[in-house]
């Protein structure tokens, strides 16, 4: 019989780390305290590793997962980003970091977390337009932001962040609605989850879209650590 220690079981505590367009956002599974740096069209990977490092010197982990505003292959991007510095494609970020570490597309992060079974469709309203699905819970990261859409302008350039600067709120809600109803249609899933920065913009939820939490990001990237998701294909609520 094991001997009590009156120390509870010891478990990996996870760093996650959320790149976006405009902050890089970090937190662990022990502290649960956000902290948040900016970053930009001039981040490289090894700033954004550096600025890591310097913003979480006191904080205690053994493992890390990142979310990358991008197609990942390997636990290593694929490509550059599109609203970020040089220097992502290909990028070793569990070198660079000395820690075990999950890569994946930053939305399907957020999806992991937003995740309540069935067939869900999860799309991120932010700097640019993130996309992700989970059916019964298998995962499926796209990239639908750059696809040809309207009037010569892709499905990003519509619902972007730059959209709404551009054509003010009531446009872009109208904007917003039609890409949900198309998507809708074309991908039939049960439930489409919004997330992002400017999500909650977003008033009057059509039928079949609910809106999450950002903070289900970093619960996303608790839950690729967790047993059933070791291969990063596919997600079991516990």
């Amino acid at each position: 019989m094991a001997k009590k220690t009156g120390k509870r079981v010891s478990r990996h505590t996870v760093l996650v780390i959320d790149i976006g367009g405009s902050r890089v956002k970090v937190m662990t599974s022990r502290e649960r305290t956000r902290r948040a740096f900016a970053s930009g069209p001039e981040l490289s990977a090894k700033v954004m590793v550096r600025k890591v490092k310097a913003l979480t010197k006191d904080w205690s982990y053994d493992v890390i997962s990142v979310g990358y505003p991008g197609p990942v292959a390997n636990n290593r991007p694929l490509s550059e980003p599109h609203n970020l510095g040089r220097g992502w494609a290909g990028f070793n970020f569990e070198k660079a970091f000395g820690r075990p570490t999950k890569v994946v597309n930053d939305a399907l992060m957020q999806a992991i977390g937003s995740y309540q079974g069935g067939r869900m469709l999860f799309l991120g309203l932010g700097t640019g337009l993130g996309s992700a699905m989970i059916v019964d819970g298998i995962l499926e990261p796209m990239e639908l932001a750059h696809l040809p859409y309207h009037g010569g302008k892709t499905f990003e350039q519509c619902v972007g962040a730059a959209a709404l600067k551009r054509v003010g709120r009531k446009k872009w809600q109208r904007a917003v609605d039609e890409v949900l109803r198309r998507l809708l249609a074309a991908l039939e899933p049960d439930y489409v989850m919004l997330g992002g920065g400017n999500a909650d913009k977003v008033d009057k939820l059509p039928r079949k879209v609910r809106l999450g939490a950002n903070t289900n990001a970093f619960e996303g990237g608790f839950r690729l650590w967790k047993k059933g998701a070791r291969d990063k294909r596919t997600l079991q609520l516990r």
